[in-house]
Formats: structure tokens, sequence, C-alpha cells
């Protein structure tokens, strides 16, 4: 397999593998549906809270996600595209490391509005933004591919992508966060989260710097 063919298929493990980062994050609400399955004493109740935080985490992927859907069929204006959004995913993580404050409103939201609360956070923590360089470098072999095709047939092809990309990385972060609630609310029980849990604000922060300047490295270079 050629190194052309092998860079779609790095791009899709990317969507999985950060969703699989969110999904360990207990910033996304994992913690959420073992609180769920304990309060109520029943391991459905905790599969069930699992339903919301995945809408509301998808919704902010798509979001944040379908402008660029729009933009991007702008052939011409590509590159100026891709290096606006990585700077933006740059500026952006290093914003969150400068500050790592919780926003305080997301603690006024209610249990009963788990959708609601994982739309928020990942707004809030700039979640969606990781994606947006890795849906860019997916949408780039058909652009160049149908530069001369109609606008209609690129947005309509940018918005699948976009609805695609932002699927598979739902399904990835809800499938590894409610792994670890059962874990913990089946085996480990919640002293393991005060005891060997770490925070990951730091690590989320570095990593959207590093997404948004590889992508502006391939940006410049393209």
């Amino acid at each position: 397999m050629s190194a052309v063919d092998w860079t779609p298929a790095w791009l899709w493990l990317a969507v999985i593998a950060s969703g699989l980062y969110h999904g360990i994050n207990p910033g996304m609400g994992w913690p959420l549906a073992v609180s769920a399955g304990l309060m109520q004493r029943s391991s459905r109740a905790l599969v069930a809270a699992l339903g919301p935080l995945a809408i509301g985490h998808l919704l902010a992927m798509l979001l944040v996600i379908l402008p660029f859907a729009l933009l991007v069929a702008l052939v011409e204006w590509q590159r100026a595209i891709r290096i606006g959004a990585s700077l933006l995913v740059i500026s952006f993580g290093i914003y969150r490391l400068v500050d790592r404050r919780h926003p305080r409103a997301l603690a006024r939201i209610r249990p009963t509005q788990l959708a609601f609360w994982s739309f928020a956070v990942a707004i809030a923590h700039g979640a969606a933004l990781m994606l947006v360089p890795i849906y860019l470098g997916l949408c780039r072999g058909a652009e160049a591919d149908k530069g001369h095709e109609a606008a209609g047939a690129l947005i309509d092809a940018n918005l699948t992508m976009a609805v695609l990309v932002s699927v598979v990385h739902a399904g990835a972060m809800v499938a590894a966060g409610g792994c670890l609630a059962w874990l913990v609310y089946r085996y480990l029980g919640l002293k393991f989260l005060s005891r060997s849990w770490f925070n990951l604000d730091a690590i989320w922060a570095a990593s959207l710097v590093l997404v948004g300047a590889v992508a502006l490295a391939l940006g410049l270079a393209g």
C-alpha cells in the first residue's frame, strides 16, 4: 500500500484515537454515568446515562465541524482555511494551558441534563477543535479530484464526511468512557478515582497545540 493510500487510514485512526482519548478523560463525563448507576443501584442506569453523554458530545462535534464543511467547498481557499484552522486550534490550546479553570456555569447544570452538559463541556474544552485539522485532511483528496465540479457536490461530500467523522469519534468516546464507567462501578469503586486518577487538563491542552502545529506544518508545506 502506498503512502497516499495510507494517509486516509492514519487520519481515521486519529479520529478514533481522539475519541478514545476524550472517552478516558473524566472531564467528558463518564464519572456521571458511574454516579447514576450508584444512586439508582442499577447498571442499567449507568448505561442509560451514556446515551445523553454521547449525544451531547456528537452535537458539539457537529457544531464546530459543519461550518468548515461549507468553507472547504471554496477550493481556491483551501490552504488559507487549513492554516487558519490550525492557528485557531493552537491558540485555544495555549489558552487552555494558561487558564485551566473549569467553567463555573457547567457546575450548575442538573444531572438530568446530561446531554446539554456533555455538549457544553465539549465546546468549553475545545474537544471538537481537535477534530478540525483531521477532518480537513480527510477532505483534501476529494477536493483535489472534484475541484472542477459544482460547489453543491462538494458541499454534499463535505457534510457527509463531517457527520461521519463526528459519529465515529463520538462512538469511540462513549465506548472508552463506558468501559471505564463500568469497571469503576462494578469492580474498582470510587476510591479508585480519588487515589489512582490523574488530571488530564494539561495533557489535553498540549495535545491541542500539537495537533494544530502538525496541521499548520502540513498546510504550509502544501
